[in-house]
């Protein structure tokens, strides 16, 4: 999972980009950069860290120009943690093309070959954001004519895309001495808007994963790019879309509205807060059919992205809402921690107890979704050391079974608790009294509520249905193989750097 943003603009746009990004930072947290067009040249800076610590002034001032985009990123398992991964990446041909992703394409492997074998390219890491920017710069080469580009074949280029690559993708690109495209996969799996502002030097356009990053810098926003649909800005801001896909169907990833997106953020006409307030009236209505309200004395969220359904949940119910953890904001979000050790220490680091809160009740703690529950058995533990006589636990999602291949780094069946384990069992491994879930039924049709023309969800990690039809077990199989080589040089690695 990663946050993307495009800016073209009227003015230098580095410290908008820069603000942007920071207003994106709980998209990921590994990496950031920023890259700028200027006179006909490309301006990059990247490395790993914070958006806070990655841009000094120094950098900033090497960022000249009236239009630019930039990433934060978290790495999917396999991927690299040398700085040559993290984006925005480069191309000089056929036109000079900087380009930001955001998802995870599931046959990168084979477009790999393709590039290397037919079209002649060489990859140079093993990020699939740099197979996609390779094949959109050969598709590029192929729709313009003798040479020369216009927004038809970039339209041309991005159907082409389309064609070739499987998997969620959402994508800006900066073309030089042309102007800027964004445009998202056919099913709309990962987020991606578009947003103005009216200066007096005229309009200025941005697009990014999450409207708070538009409104958080005084845009407007305009409306979500379509699934399968390309927007392209010229150099004189003039605007154009096309459809590219044969056949879009909204499809988006639920998990961003269970987590990953900021409450503030509106995706595909959808409200996140109202969006959890919803999914906090379903669970209730399960949580009154499983556990016995009068033991209840109290209901706590797990901070931050819980709050809502845990207000929502306490008010239907008719229970005692209290806040009884206090979350330290300068710890990274242990669910994009690699490797569960450090997810286990930094859970005691980010959040502490308030004792009085939790001494002699009976708590119903509420959380976003159990994936790998380290972090749920942690903070029952810690509720248990405060003096609550019985945890409960309720989860607004519903149990993680089955890997995500689309960008979210759960991709080993091992690692989920809930694999292999009835509702039951799951409860007794995280230390709860008791445990429910959400149906998945119930979490489609929350966000449902709020927007009906969205039919269909991408819910493979609840599900195990994969939309794009390429991801069977061979294919989840493999990815564990490749996750688990990884997972042991890093360990040789660290163990090297030890010693």
């Amino acid at each position: 999972m990663c946050g993307i943003v495009g800016v073209a603009g009227t003015g230098p746009v580095n410290q908008l980009i820069y603000d942007s990004l920071l207003l994106l930072q709980h998209r990921g947290q590994d990496a950031a950069g920023i890259a700028t067009s200027h006179e006909q040249f490309f301006n990059m800076y990247k490395a790993h860290g914070l958006v806070r610590d990655v841009f000094r002034t120094r950098n900033m001032r090497s960022l000249p120009g009236s239009s630019g985009l930039g990433q934060v990123r978290y790495p999917t398992a396999g991927s690299s943690d040398s700085v040559d991964e993290a984006q925005p990446f480069y191309v000089n041909a056929p036109f000079g093309i900087t380009f930001v992703h955001n998802g995870n394409l599931t046959n990168w492997r084979e477009l790999r070959e393709e590039l290397f074998r037919i079209d002649r390219r060489h990859i140079n890491t093993n990020s699939d954001s740099e197979v996609l920017l390779n094949v959109f710069a050969n598709e590029l080469q192929r729709a313009s004519s003798g040479g020369t580009l216009d927004e038809d074949a970039v339209f041309k280029a991005v159907a082409a895309v389309h064609r070739r690559a499987r998997g969620a993708y959402a994508v800006i690109a900066q073309i030089a001495s042309y102007g800027m495209v964004a445009f998202r996969d056919p099913h709309g799996i990962r987020p991606l808007c578009l947003g103005s502002i009216e200066t007096d030097a005229g309009t200025e356009w941005m697009a990014a994963s999450e409207s708070v990053a538009l409104t958080g810098c005084g845009y407007s926003l305009v409306r979500d790019i379509e699934p399968g649909e390309a927007v392209f800005i010229d150099l004189d801001g003039n605007i154009s879309s096309r459809q590219c896909a044969d056949n879009p169907s909204l499809t988006p990833c639920v998990f961003e509205y269970v987590y990953f997106a900021r409450p503030d953020s509106v995706m595909d006409n959808v409200s996140i807060y109202h969006a959890r307030l919803n999914m906090g009236e379903y669970l209730a209505e399960n949580v009154a059919k499983t556990l016995r309200l009068g033991e209840i004395d109290v209901v706590m969220p797990i901070p931050d992205s819980s709050r809502p359904s845990a207000m929502q949940l306490a008010a239907h119910l008719g229970l005692n809402y209290r806040e009884g953890f206090i979350k330290n904001r300068y710890v990274g979000r242990t669910f994009i921690m690699p490797g569960q050790a450090v997810r286990k220490k930094s859970v005691r680091q980010k959040l502490s107890a308030i004792d009085m809160e939790f001494r002699g009740k009976n708590v119903l703690l509420v959380d976003d979704s159990i994936v790998r529950g380290t972090t749920s058995r942690e903070i029952v533990d810690m509720a248990k050391a405060a003096g609550a006589n019985k945890v409960f636990f309720a989860s607004a999602a519903p149990a993680v079974r089955f890997p995500n291949v689309y960008g979210i780094d759960m991709p080993t069946r091992k690692d989920l608790i809930a694999v292999g384990r009835s509702t039951e069992e799951v409860a007794r491994e995280i230390g709860a009294s008791g445990l429910v879930y959400q149906d998945i039924g119930d979490l489609e049709q929350a966000i449902r509520d709020l927007n009906p023309a969205m039919r269909n969800f991408e819910s493979s990690c609840f599900t195990g249905n994969y939309i794009t039809g390429d991801v069977d077990e061979a294919y989840l199989d493999r990815l564990e193989r490749t996750r688990g080589v990884i997972s042991k040089a890093g360990e040789m690695s660290t163990n090297e750097k030890e010693d």
